[in-house]
């Protein structure tokens, strides 16, 4: 499996190629499915260019995208899109169009509630799991932990020379995570160390412009499609010489 993170909280600051309308991110989905994506992780945005959790907002991306592929399509629940954790499950259960799947910081206030949430209505919890919080040792402690679809293994070590060890560290804390599937991804100048680490232990992972802006070889990425054809060759290539 690989993802596409289609976004994230980037913006227009980060160019025209970081898809904020609903149509720019159907274009852009279908693009990285067809380069090989598998799956699709996208942040709603409003006119302005904020996430937002809003149903409004939710739901016209959801539609765009799925009338373009027909592989999963999931969506962030970050504490920076609804600050506020009471409000954050209240938003969810107000969702007219569900996406398959979402993701939930575990080391966000509010994060069992938000996943409960989630799990009531039916959509799959991805449990954010980031490096130096302490989410794996909550997530360790969740009743939910077996309910969830899978784990996020974010490494948010953002260095090349150090993602890897880092990547190693998170999985060590994460241990068995009871036994959901794993999908292990890095950012910035740790995306692609972390993406080849995924590839030699045979985990699931993502790519796309949320987590880098750059290829391999520091070039600037052109799509998501780009960034995902070069992620299943990187993958394979690590694959192959582990």
């Amino acid at each position: 499996m690989i993802q596409v993170c289609l976004n994230g909280p980037r913006g227009a600051d980060d160019g025209a190629r970081v898809p904020l309308s609903p149509e720019a991110m159907a274009e852009s989905a279908a693009a990285a499915v067809a380069a090989g994506a598998t799956d699709v992780h996208v942040h709603p945005k409003t006119p302005c260019g904020q996430d937002s959790l809003s149903p409004r907002v939710l739901a016209p991306v959801l539609e765009a995208i799925r009338a373009r592929v027909s592989v999963p399509v999931g969506v962030t629940t970050g504490a920076w899109a609804e600050p506020d954790p009471v409000a954050r499950p209240a938003r969810i259960r107000s969702w007219v169009v569900l996406p398959d799947h979402a993701s939930v910081n575990w080391h966000e206030e509010g994060a069992e509630d938000v996943a409960a949430a989630l799990i009531e209505r039916g959509v799959g919890v991805e449990a954010g799991i980031w490096s130096g919080t302490d989410g794996a040792a909550r997530f360790a402690a969740s009743p939910l932990g077996p309910r969830v679809l899978r784990v996020l293994a974010e490494v948010t070590d953002p260095a090349a020379q150090t993602a890897e060890e880092s990547a190693r560290a998170l999985l060590a804390e994460l241990g068995s995570a009871f036994g959901r599937p794993m999908l292990l991804h890095g950012q910035d100048g740790g995306a692609w160390p972390v993406l080849r680490l995924a590839g030699r232990l045979g985990l699931a992972t993502r790519i796309g412009l949320e987590d880098t802006l750059l290829l391999p070889d520091g070039e600037q990425a052109r799509s998501n499609a780009q960034l995902v054809a070069e992620g299943l060759n990187q993958y394979g290539w690590a694959q192959r010489s582990s």
